[in-house]
């Protein structure tokens, strides 16, 4: 019996590059790959900025408490995305998302099976990473990247699940500056630790 989706060879893909990207923390490196998955799955051509998202909600706490509906807004959003394959996603099958909002900058992660706005979104969350001055990417620099294009599937999730996507800029600043405290408080106590 054939497998209903062709299996798929990592490297084909590009997959040990962004797997393996040290400019990603081990959290949002295991997001990539599941959003990977969910395309293989799902008999997508390319992971899209939807994947991205779904895999981000289900995985990433820190993501999560960016929406100020809390859990019942993100359980309307992964409704939505949980959708794409039975309903308004089939349109997106057998066509690429590429808004040409993000440019796609020179060293982006360019792989077949990437779409060029989510590809361009992750380069950009290790550009916002540095920014920062973090050496590797979290699951809200992604978030910011990929909101950032108005014309992305993700943000086209977002806005059928009632989330207004100019909004999230600012809660994500918020979110990142509660667990940047956190993290000095954290290490503040592990220093008078002795």
């Amino acid at each position: 019996m054939q497998p209903r989706i062709p299996r798929q060879s990592t490297t084909e893909h590009g997959a040990n590059r962004v797997d393996n990207d040290a400019r990603l923390t081990s959290e949002l490196a295991a997001v990539v790959a599941g959003a990977r998955r969910r395309a293989l799955r799902d008999g997508d051509r390319q992971i899209d900025t939807a994947h991205l998202l779904h895999t981000l909600l289900e995985s990433d706490s820190e993501v999560r408490a960016v929406f100020e509906g809390g859990d019942p807004q993100v359980a309307r959003l992964l409704g939505y995305l949980v959708q794409r394959s039975i309903g308004y996603g089939l349109r997106w099958q057998g066509s690429v998302e590429d808004s040409g909002a993000l440019p796609v900058l020179p060293g982006a992660v360019h792989t077949a099976g990437w779409s060029p706005v989510a590809a361009g979104a992750l380069e950009e969350a290790c550009e916002r990473a540095g920014r920062r001055g973090d050496a590797q990417a979290r699951g809200t620099d992604l978030l910011a990247a990929i909101v950032a294009d108005p014309q992305s599937r993700a943000v086209e999730v977002l806005r059928r699940g009632g989330v207004e996507p100019g909004e999230l800029p600012a809660r994500l600043l918020q979110v990142e500056a509660i667990a940047a405290a956190a993290c000095e408080e954290y290490a503040g106590g592990l220093d008078g630790v002795g």
